[in-house]
């Protein structure tokens, strides 16, 4: 009686061990399809605002927003602002490639709750930097308006005259206010897109923290 005691206890655990291998597998294939959708998508986004710049956002469409004046300005601005985003977003778009294939190559619970989270912070810290990059770039530009371009020029001698403070206030209240509502825009954007891949990847994350208990 005590060997068949033994042997049940036996299979049981047997039992248990191959149903955690299935619940394991199932989460790693769900995890690495969840990564591969993030390094498609940053791919895709990536070439989409590329073909936006070059049909749309070139030298006619900023000599035709911002003038003559400071065209030279704008578009030196807009040539570093676009080095600096195609570097930092091409070195995003490789480290979600490396994610993937470590996740693809990922062969034990920790190592892939480790990659789970490694991804999750890739993703915010991509999502902080386009924000960011927006805002600075902006109040960037917005500088040079207020400086180099002659149709602030009355406003600012307006202010040295000590007359226009409120015209200033209420102008820079329209632009930030409108800054905000994009800043907005693009948060709601990224929180859609990659807001619910990130929440796969969470749920992934809490089912394996139970296998590992």
């Amino acid at each position: 009686m005590d060997l068949l005691k033994k042997a049940w206890q036996k299979d049981t655990h047997s039992f248990q061990q191959v149903s955690e291998n299935e619940i394991y597998r199932m989460i790693h294939k769900r995890s690495s399809s969840i990564v591969k959708w993030i390094l498609i998508i940053s791919i895709l986004e990536f070439v989409f605002w590329n073909v936006i710049s070059v049909m749309y956002l070139g030298d006619s469409y900023i000599r035709k927003k911002y003038g003559n004046e400071i065209f030279e300005y704008i578009r030196e601005i807009n040539t570093i602002y676009n080095i600096i985003n195609y570097t930092v977003v091409a070195v995003f778009i490789y480290l979600f490639y490396r994610n993937y294939k470590r996740i693809s190559a990922t062969k034990s619970t920790k190592q892939l709750m480790s990659d789970i989270l490694k991804t999750r912070k890739t993703v915010i810290y991509y999502v902080w930097f386009n924000i960011v990059f927006f805002v600075v770039g902006t109040l960037v530009i917005l500088y040079v308006q207020l400086n180099y371009d002659s149709k602030f020029a009355s406003l600012m001698q307006r202010i040295h005259n000590d007359t226009g403070y409120m015209v200033l206030c209420k102008s820079l209240g329209i632009v930030f206010a409108f800054m905000l509502l994009i800043v907005i825009a693009i948060w709601l954007f990224y929180k859609l897109i990659y807001g619910i891949l990130l929440g796969k990847l969470s749920k992934n994350y809490k089912e394996l923290q139970k296998i590992d208990l």
